[in-house]
């Protein structure tokens, strides 16, 4: 067998916490202990061996490397000190980066020595839209305590809030876009190439669109918010303490942002009186209050249990893990006391925290998926792809088992 490595490959997973993968000599312990693992799927042995051979093209087509929840099993029972949590971490973080549109910014979010770009684009496209709009004041506290943030970006007399909810559609809307857009690119070249991997051709079962979401998508996003795979971990299990909150929270915050957008944004249009700040007893406003909590709670401890985990040796520290951790904690911090110094009456401190909350929301949108926050969709999909594929085998016309 001709084995033609990709050294780029290698040096990137290097570079990205994969390090160690010298150090694994295939005593298969991480297939033993691994509850993805099986008899004719060794995962993450075959994975290790893959990878250090620089076989890129096996990898990226791989839907174990993208099953792998990093629990740490392997890498705490690994008697070498391989981790092939990260190595498995390495490889997600080059997807992400591989299948990521357009290549340019994909290649700008997965290295830390371009942070400053990472943080200074965001910044300025808020800052340059806060100059265009007029905004350029602080208010009166009797202003603030009326409006809240609605004269961020300038006010019209006769309908003071709807130039705030223009510039903020403005900078939030095409930076959800090309998230979207760029995952919906990412996520069909990565299903193509788990077809090609996995052998599953064109001849196999074909579902419809309705057909897929209903069979194979959905129950994978119930798998995913039930947080099934992860409890069968053992080596950290409190990594669910963690997760399971920010993801509720995630899921809460969105409903609470489509529900401000249609009112303030569809109803506002008609009745200006709907803008400006919700009652602190609206039920809306209370589930964003508990979530904005819950995300800053959940986000803590998954701080926490990667700084134990580094200090313990079982984890290697890497921009990659942390960016998405600093930008959540961001979105979080600054969302929250933005809320404080409206209610206590802060406009200048206000106000800079909530440019500070716009910088960090329009990075998490932007960047989500070239970072570790992609895993969100391309997990979901590589779920979606195991089931898919199951069926795909029953259902072939030209299996004869």
């Amino acid at each position: 067998m001709n084995v033609q490595p990709d050294l780029d490959f290698i040096k990137d997973m290097k570079s990205a916490g994969g390090d160690t993968l010298k150090k694994c000599f295939q005593c298969a312990t991480c297939s033993v202990v691994c509850p993805l693992s099986s008899d004719d799927n060794p995962f993450p042995r075959r994975e290790m061996v893959f990878a250090q051979w620089g076989l890129k093209d096996k990898l990226i087509g791989d839907p174990n490397v993208l099953l792998c929840h990093q629990c740490g099993d392997c890498t705490a029972y690994c008697p070498r000190g391989a981790k092939p949590g990260d190595v498995l971490g390495a490889i997600r973080a080059y997807m992400y980066k591989y299948f990521g549109w357009p290549s340019g910014l994909a290649k700008l979010a997965s290295s830390g020595k371009n942070l400053p770009i990472l943080i200074g684009i965001p910044a300025v496209v808020v800052f340059v839209m806060w100059l265009i709009s007029g905004g350029m004041h602080i208010p009166s506290a009797e202003q603030f305590a009326h409006a809240g943030y609605g004269h961020f970006f300038g006010h019209w007399e006769w309908r003071y809030l709807a130039k705030n909810v223009l510039f903020i559609d403005l900078i939030m809307l095409p930076a959800a876009g090309l998230a979207l857009y760029a995952s919906y690119k990412g996520v069909t070249n990565m299903w193509k190439k788990m077809e090609e991997y996995s052998g599953v051709g064109e001849a196999l079962y074909r579902p419809s669109v309705p057909q897929f979401i209903k069979e194979f998508l959905w129950p994978s996003v119930q798998e995913i918010i039930q947080h099934n795979r992860f409890r069968e971990c053992k080596a950290n299990y409190d990594r669910v303490r963690g997760h399971l909150p920010l993801l509720l929270s995630f899921l809460a915050l969105f409903f609470v942002t489509a529900y401000s957008a249609f009112v303030q944004d569809v109803l506002g249009i008609i009745w200006p009186q709907l803008h400006g700040p919700m009652s602190m007893w609206n039920p809306v406003k209370i589930l964003a209050n508990v979530a904005a909590i819950a995300l800053i709670v959940g986000i803590g401890i998954l701080w926490g249990n990667r700084s134990q985990m580094e200090a313990d040796g079982q984890a290697s520290r890497t921009f990659y893990d942390w960016f998405l951790i600093w930008m959540i904690m961001g979105v979080g911090v600054t969302g929250l006391a933005a809320e404080i110094f409206r209610l206590i009456g802060l406009a200048s401190i206000g106000y800079v925290t909530y440019y500070l909350h716009l910088v960090s929301v329009m990075m998490l949108f932007m960047y989500m998926p070239y970072t570790k926050f992609a895993h969100l969709v391309y997990r979901t999909f590589a779920m979606a792809f195991e089931r898919y594929r199951e069926s795909a085998y029953v259902k072939n016309p030209l299996n004869d088992d």
